[in-house]
């Protein structure tokens, strides 16, 4: 049996409870308006039903609440990722989950991809360079993840990273389409998935044939 002293121990301080409601507050804003970099404080606060000084409680400005949703949109992505990248399936099997896990990822937490796509050329260059780094850590990692197959275990490391980056730049040009797909357009995002499954295995299949240079 749970004690109550143990749920009350699970459950969110007031405190995160006020920063989560300014952080959604923000998302909902940038879905409603269409840049995070044309909100004021002032429009945050009030949305999340807090007065101005609760905000900076949490937050210095605006540029540090962005950030933060920056690291709230890719770390629990990252994770998934990593796991099922080492779940030890096949490599043909590795893809295919890895595409559905983005995919689903992606149309769980539509607000926040929306953001990082709006963010990333457009956005305060905190925010902009922040996001390239997410995005090199994508890269990194999965350079990492692909040096465990045997199928690459002639490439170099500078190579991996090559063949990383080509896969993650595809997959940020599939995020848009995922974003673009009505909620219950199951059929649409079959199609998306398994054209973005085709896509990944053209991008493996060259990089198998790859050698590098001495």
């Amino acid at each position: 049996m749970v004690s109550e002293t143990a749920t009350e121990q699970r459950r969110p301080s007031r405190g995160e409870r006020t920063r989560q409601a300014l952080m959604n507050a923000a998302l909902d804003q940038v879905d409603r308006k269409g840049s995070f970099s044309g909100l004021s404080l002032r429009q945050v606060a009030r949305r999340a039903g807090v007065v101005p000084t609760a905000f900076y409680r949490h937050f210095p400005d605006m540029d540090a609440l962005g950030l933060a949703l920056v690291d709230s949109s890719f770390r629990a992505l990252r994770q998934l990722m990593r796991e099922t990248r080492r779940a030890g399936m096949p490599e043909k099997q590795v893809v295919r989950e890895s595409v559905a896990t983005y995919v689903r990822y992606v149309r769980a937490n539509p607000r926040h991809f929306r953001f990082v796509v709006k963010e990333r050329f457009s956005g305060s260059p905190a925010i902009r360079d922040a996001i390239r780094r997410e995005i090199r850590l994508f890269v990194s990692e999965l350079a990492t993840d692909l040096s465990r197959f045997p199928l690459f275990d002639r490439i170099s490391s500078d190579d991996l990273r090559m063949i990383a980056g080509l896969t993650v730049n595809n997959m940020t040009a599939v995020t848009e389409q995922i974003l673009e797909l009505p909620d219950d357009d199951q059929e649409e995002e079959v199609l998306v998935l398994r054209e973005a499954e085709q896509q990944l295995r053209v991008i493996l299949l060259g990089a198998m044939q790859w050698k590098s240079r001495e």
